[in-house]
């Protein structure tokens, strides 16, 4: 329970982040974009698109405190099955990357966002990867 419970908190707290993008915040947003060794921009997210990601990491973050216990709601079994292996694969393949701008095994990483990447975005993708996956082979 208690790992599901730090998932939830990781997961809603990254959701927030891109909340506040929405509605204009600047907080790591630049330092979030992937970006070429000149400094142009691979993606150029809109409000929408962080509203989105917002919205799926809070609703990942909701389905960890559904499987903790915390909150009692009954999805089907199969959200329940196939949400247990589909939310730690998404973080695993963001870890892994495209092998030129984003993960660990990119080769892109003198910009700032390479750097962000190898120090935190990566490793924490990574985290959550294995611990939904010890949540799932545990619960």
């Amino acid at each position: 329970m208690i790992l599901s419970v730090l998932l939830s908190v990781i997961l809603i707290g990254l959701g927030l982040i891109h909340f506040n993008w929405v509605i204009g915040g600047k907080f790591g947003f630049s330092e979030s974009l992937p970006t070429k060794l000149n400094g142009e921009k691979l993606l150029n997210p809109k409000k929408k698109d962080s509203a989105v990601v917002g919205i799926g990491l809070t609703a990942f973050g909701f389905f960890y405190l559904i499987k903790s216990g915390l909150i009692n709601i009954n999805l089907p079994l199969w959200i329940m099955t196939y949400g247990s292996w589909i939310i730690p694969i998404i973080f695993l393949l963001r870890a892994i990357g495209d092998f030129k701008y984003v993960g660990f095994f990119k080769q892109i990483k003198e910009t700032e966002f390479g750097k962000w990447d190898t120090k935190l975005f990566s490793p924490l993708c990574l985290i959550i990867a294995l611990f939904g996956t010890i949540i799932q082979l545990t619960l």
